[in-house]
């Protein structure tokens, strides 16, 4: 059965994700950090990981961009899973004051939690942060959370579809130490560093602009290292392997100071 690290508890969106993609049956092994979940897959203990890059209210998850930039392992999918959250506790609406979940969750239902004027208590996971309420057994206190980690920690749901925004998708990379071999609808991703000198990001876009190739994202993450530069990941429509796209890519490698391809896989879709 294959097995898939995911970061969380039990019922953490992460695992639903994962289970989506798939579309079989397979073995999820829950760890407590992203670092965890892609070291898992590295050291051979699982052959998959899933990590949340980006969120269609609360954009990128700036921790797990910047593991892609280290790990070895190769972008093998995307999913597109649709998130419903739910105020999860013991209390009544009106009797709760306190509530726990991941940070993204709680931006996602910002509105919600500042119109109950509820104060908000970060967490490490959605489905934790049921797992802390039901020991609490506080009817002050209460998680957002999906409606499987409520029907797997057995807690009632106290109002359902709580996000700012109910058209709430998180994007999630599949990775694998294989590679996805071309399907006709693909993607690539890569992360690259430019030189400090006028038009060198202009120079990079503009390869793919007269190949008539689409930039799906571009998006720019400090890199740790020196102050005010910065590594850029971009998204585009192709496959590393097509001749059209490892032109440009090859192109592209002398106008930066470093290049990775994370890799190529199928586009997903809205669901």
């Amino acid at each position: 059965m294959i097995q898939v690290s995911f970061q969380g508890e039990r019922g953490a969106y992460s695992e639903a994700a994962a289970r989506a993609f798939f579309n079989k049956e397979i073995n999820t092994v829950p760890l407590s950090t992203f670092a965890g979940v892609l070291e898992n897959t590295s050291t051979d203990k699982t052959e998959y990981s899933i990590l949340p890059v980006e969120n269609s209210i609360e954009g990128s998850v700036g921790e797990s961009y910047d593991l892609l930039y280290s790990t070895d392992l190769n972008a093998i999918g995307e999913i597109y899973h649709r998130i419903e959250h739910c105020l999860i506790g013991i209390g009544k609406l009106d009797e709760i004051n306190t509530v726990y979940s991941h940070p993204q969750a709680l931006g996602q239902c910002r509105k919600f939690i500042e119109e109950h004027n509820m104060k908000s208590i970060p967490t490490y996971d959605t489905a934790g942060s049921v797992k802390i309420v039901k020991e609490l057994k506080n009817k002050n206190c209460a998680g957002i959370a999906s409606k499987d980690a409520a029907e797997i920690y057995d807690m009632p749901i106290v109002s359902n579809n709580i996000a700012n925004n109910l058209n709430n998708y998180t994007r999630f990379l599949i990775l694998s130490k294989t590679t996805s071999p071309i399907s006709g609808n693909d993607k690539t991703s890569i992360i690259f560093s430019i030189k400090h000198e006028p038009g060198s990001l202009f120079r990079i876009i503009e390869n793919f602009h007269k190949n008539n190739v689409n930039l799906t994202k571009i998006e720019s993450r400090p890199t740790k290292t020196n102050t005010w530069e910065y590594n850029f990941y971009v998204d585009f429509e192709g496959h590393k392997e097509d001749s059209k796209i490892s032109e440009i890519l090859e192109k592209i490698k002398h106008d930066t100071l470093f290049m990775k391809v994370l890799g190529s896989y199928p586009s997903a879709k809205l669901s």
